[in-house]
């Protein structure tokens, strides 16, 4: 008998984002009341809006939270994964290549 659908334990496996990693957020962060000086559903985080990781830890031994710095914003706020995407891990667009001349 389960409680419910077995969720992914995300720690088993390395983070996804490294300290220092320049991230992008994919949703909107509202204050659940844990973030200190701000009203219960403001907004934090906007979608697109970009930070770096800081630090990472976890929550209920099961998921990694990374501490992202938004220095537009000057907040620092934990997010899952699924909330962010790499801009350090996008591989460069490929230079452009000579034309071939035909003989």
């Amino acid at each position: 008998m389960g409680l419910g659908r077995e969720q992914e334990v995300e720690i088993f496996s390395p983070p996804r984002f490294t300290p220092g990693e320049k991230v992008r957020a994919t949703k909107y962060v509202k204050n659940d009341g844990t973030f200190p000086r701000r009203e219960i559903g403001d907004i934090l985080v906007r979608k697109g809006d970009v930070g770096y990781v800081r630090d990472i830890g976890t929550f209920l031994q099961q998921f990694y939270i990374y501490a992202v710095e938004f220095v537009d914003d000057g907040v620092i706020v934990g997010m899952r994964a699924k909330e962010l995407v790499s801009l350090d891990a996008i591989p460069p667009a490929p230079a452009p290549q000579p034309e071939q001349q035909s003989p």
